[in-house]
């Protein structure tokens, strides 16, 4: 017993040892396994007897001939495994099943299959035994392993799975790819269609997203004080004569110096008129003095994305017209965040805000008509955010754990039905908030956003000043 003992310890060892170029395995505060198979078994607990739910991983990108965008796993598949590789799937059963007399587990998890070859392209990945010691999964199966598996899907009550992207390549030499297991499971699921359900997955994942665990806040929280930071470093460094493309770079370059992975969305830094463009990504124009500029922009870390806006001055300095409208869009956003409470409806925080828009609005001669406030602030006020910027939820009553944004907005654009004072002024002022048993928690609040905090900080020297 002793010798066999040491050897499972000499090859646990050798695995780690030669999964030491895995790129999970550099960082230390990744979520851990338990965290992954809590998840699951909270799944579970939603699932009736006699059931199954089958999720699969997300599809790879094809950018441009031989070129594919990175990677991006697929949330629930990342919540609930862990794994960032492509082409897995995910079984977990109710009860305990028993395959070939010699697989018993309430979950299998079929993933890619390693190959030195591959691996020396484009880095070396998990495999069945990395997925056993790193995520703590007792039965693995190699994808390609699927196709001839014994699955037995009408024997179950239910087997629930979510919708099927239409857009998920074949690749012709790879029997495990994603189009081939999505391409089983159909087949396999085609005599019992009457078992398939397509609903209630995706509410029970909301469901669990939308209340974020200890280990998801630690996530959280880096991703937004890396956003904060970042933003505060391009309210230095803007200056006249900037593109919208540097502005952008100079807030990506902090995220990635911080240890980001990502950036969670596409950036948007619109200055002029494209401060009225809701997302705007072109990011080409030369910035004037005369011109505002919004910057949406959010660092995502370990799979988890922070969403913060600012609204900047390219001189430095309001003007009058400017300051006015920042003012409504600030004093809108303290409403809506107040609005945030444990038990109030989820738009609670966009009709305290659209209130206060109506008002102002209307008091400076920009709406003759309360109602007209949509001409200028289109868009809601509120969306969950996590692992996805927009992160599923059931959009209920707010509940201690969640974290949504709060970011009204006003967008003048030229030829408006308004005095031409106010045209291309677009405002936008971001937050992500925790809603807790008591008042609600600002988790960006430590970036300036009262105008003259802006201001001051505005004139502060950056070391991007310095590059020409």
């Amino acid at each position: 017993m002793r010798h066999l003992l040491e050897m499972k310890t000499l090859i646990s060892i050798f695995l780690l040892v030669s999964l030491s170029g895995f790129s999970q395995s550099y960082d230390t505060d990744i979520l851990s396994k338990e965290f992954h198979k809590g998840r699951r078994d909270a799944l579970r607990n939603f699932m009736p007897a006699n059931t199954c739910a089958v999720i699969f991983a997300g599809a790879e990108r094809q950018r441009a001939n031989d070129t594919k965008f990175i990677f991006h796993q697929d949330p629930n598949f990342y919540y609930l495994t862990g794994l960032v590789e492509p082409n897995a799937m995910l079984i977990v059963f109710k009860e305990e099943q028993t395959y070939y007399d010699t697989i018993k587990a309430n979950e299998l998890i079929f993933v890619q299959d390693r190959d030195a070859a591959k691996e020396s392209w484009t880095g070396k990945i998990m495999g069945q035994n990395g997925v056993m010691i790193q995520l703590g999964f007792s039965e693995v199966l190699i994808n390609n392993q699927f196709a001839d598996f014994k699955a037995d899907f009408d024997r179950f009550d239910k087997v629930y799975h979510l919708e099927f992207d239409d857009d998920v390549r074949d690749n012709k030499n790879d029997k495990g790819d994603l189009y081939s297991l999505i391409k089983h499971f159909r087949s396999k699921t085609a005599k019992s269609n009457k078992n398939s359900d397509n609903l209630n997955l995706a509410t029970w994942l909301a469901t669990l997203r939308e209340i974020k665990q200890p280990e998801e806040m630690v996530l959280m929280r880096n991703a937004i004080d890396m956003t904060c930071l970042a933003h505060a470093e391009i309210m230095k460094a803007l200056e006249p004569g900037m593109k919208e493309y540097q502005a952008q770079a100079v807030v990506e370059y902090m995220f990635k110096n911080q240890g980001s992975e990502y950036v969670g969305y596409p950036s948007i830094v619109g200055g002029g008129e494209n401060s009225c463009i809701l997302h705007y990504e072109t990011n080409r124009k030369k910035l004037s003095n005369k011109d505002l500029l919004v910057i949406d922009a959010g660092a995502e870390y370990h799979g988890y994305t922070a969403d913060v806006t600012r609204t900047l001055p390219v001189d430095g300095v309001f003007s009058t017209e400017e300051k006015i409208i920042y003012n409504i869009v600030l004093e809108a956003q303290e409403s809506g965040i107040k609005a945030c409470v444990a038990g109030a409806e989820f738009r609670a925080a966009h009709k305290a805000a659209v209130a206060v828009i109506q008002k102002r609005l209307t008091e400076n001669g920009i709406i003759a008509n309360p109602n007209d406030f949509l001409d200028y602030f289109f868009h809601g006020t509120s969306h969950y955010l996590g692992l996805d910027v927009h992160d599923p939820g059931n959009y209920g009553k707010l509940t201690p754990g969640n974290i949504i944004t709060v970011e009204p907005g006003v967008y003048i654009p030229s030829g408006s039905k308004c005095d031409p004072k106010w045209w291309n002024i677009g405002v936008r002022i971001e937050d992500d908030v925790l809603i807790t048993t008591g008042a609600p928690e600002v988790l960006s609040d430590h970036l300036p956003k009262k105008a003259e905090e802006v201001e001051a900080l505005m004139k502060e020297e950056s070391l991007f000043n310095k590059i020409k």
